[in-house]
């Protein structure tokens, strides 16, 4: 995907923010996106709740070993998988009921990634919540880095929040309204500047040289 004229309207729309673009340089967000189908990437996002990434990538890595004749678990699977079997991998308690809770919907209810191309992002959030375990944030994070939709701004990511206060050098985190606020500078495109302010937090502030 070319994030050409998103950069430019960002460019142009947020001088502050386009300092940040030149820095990081090009947009690699379609270098990040998951594929897989909806079961694959809810699943994912539901393991890596509230864990840090090297603890959620040994769990994901030892839930995949329970089904070693395919490359990742259907939901029939999930649900004919006994609960101490994903106790031993790790996966805890309330974990284990929001992945069977999910493994239920797909089969019975939820539409596929291919129908949930065609509904717009507040349709989508409503649908997938329904599930438990399964809040906005993770929705938002489906929309972005799955469907690759352009115009998300997660506001109660912790990440964007930072971000923004760095980036704009603000004392304390933004609320959410504060956020939103500031969303209003990069829509239609507030996908592609969150991407930069969760880069940002990565750039290295400059030493300071004293002559």
């Amino acid at each position: 995907m070319n994030y050409s004229v998103a950069i430019a309207f960002l460019l142009h729309s947020d001088p502050v923010l386009a300092k940040v673009i030149e820095e990081v340089g090009p947009c690699q967000l379609v270098e990040s996106q998951p594929e897989g189908n909806l079961f694959f990437c809810l699943s994912r996002s539901i393991l890596h709740q509230q864990l840090s990434t090297k603890a959620a990538g040994t769990i994901h890595s030892r839930f995949l070993q329970l089904y070693p004749n395919s490359e990742f678990p259907t939901a029939l699977d999930i649900l004919n998988t006994p609960d101490e079997d994903l106790r031993r991998v790790g996966i805890s308690r309330p974990k284990i009921s929001y992945l069977k809770d999910l493994a239920r919907h797909v089969i019975e209810d939820l539409p596929t990634i291919e129908e949930l191309d065609v509904m717009d992002d507040e349709s989508i959030i409503t649908t997938l919540t329904r599930v438990k375990g399964v809040g906005r944030w993770t929705v938002q994070m489906l929309l972005i880095f799955r469907l690759k939709r352009l115009d998300v701004l997660p506001v109660d990511d912790l990440g964007i929040r930072a971000g923004i206060r760095k980036v704009y050098g603000l004392e304390t985190l933004p609320d959410r309204q504060t956020t939103e606020n500031f969303g209003q500078r990069w829509k239609p495109y507030c996908s592609i500047a969150s991407w930069y302010l969760w880069r940002s937090l990565e750039i290295k502030p400059q030493p300071i040289v004293t002559i």
